[in-house]
């Protein structure tokens, strides 16, 4: 794996550990200000947690398609969300990594699975390459 390569995998590491622990204390402690929100969290922990797995073992048969969905399944569900806590804000009044497509996240959210792809395009094992 490249040094980008490298970078891409910390980065979903951390995101992993992050929307882990934060779905963790948004569920046992106050769940019920926010369920969609607190609940999309914690599957967008799942989420980073299955692209970090399918991009450290891309190289492995199968491992690559699961990055692959895994990642296209974050950009659609930020793209969704993002886009239902503009036309429905009552749904997410606490500020969340999914509003505005994580607007108060710095877009991480929504530029991280673009780069993902990017990386996934660019940089095919050899044992998927055509």
């Amino acid at each position: 794996m490249t040094g980008i390569g490298r970078v891409l995998v910390i980065l979903y590491a951390v995101m992993a550990l992050a929307a882990t622990g934060r779905s963790f204390v948004q569920i046992v402690r106050r769940f019920d200000e926010a369920p969609l929100a607190y609940s999309l969290s914690a599957v967008a922990a799942v989420v980073y947690i299955v692209a970090t797995l399918g991009l450290v073992l891309a190289g492995r048969r199968g491992w690559y398609a699961v990055a692959w969905v895994a990642i296209i399944f974050e950009l659609t569900g930020v793209i969704v969300v993002g886009t239902l806590s503009l036309l429905v804000p009552e749904l997410f009044q606490h500020d969340s990594v999914w509003s505005v497509f994580g607007r108060g996240y710095l877009f991480i959210p929504l530029v991280l699975p673009t780069f993902g792809i990017w990386w996934l395009r660019t940089h095919r094992p050899e044992a998927v390459a055509s």
